[in-house]
């Protein structure tokens, strides 16, 4: 069984939001933008979950 603690450990560090000149405007694919939004939507979600999962104990 895993603890409460246990599960706090688990969550990943929100990601950290690039610097203004990081992004080179050239139009990659992925741009750093591209990557840090994906990686913030999946941060979101996981808080989300972390906390409908802490209400239902």
């Amino acid at each position: 069984m895993m603890h409460k603690e246990d599960k706090m450990t688990e969550l990943a560090e929100k990601p950290t939001q690039p610097a203004d000149y990081a992004c080179c405007e050239s139009g990659c694919s992925p741009c750093v933008w591209d990557t840090y939004y994906e990686a913030l939507a999946a941060w979101n979600a996981q808080q989300a979950a972390s906390k409908k999962e802490t209400k239902s104990e």
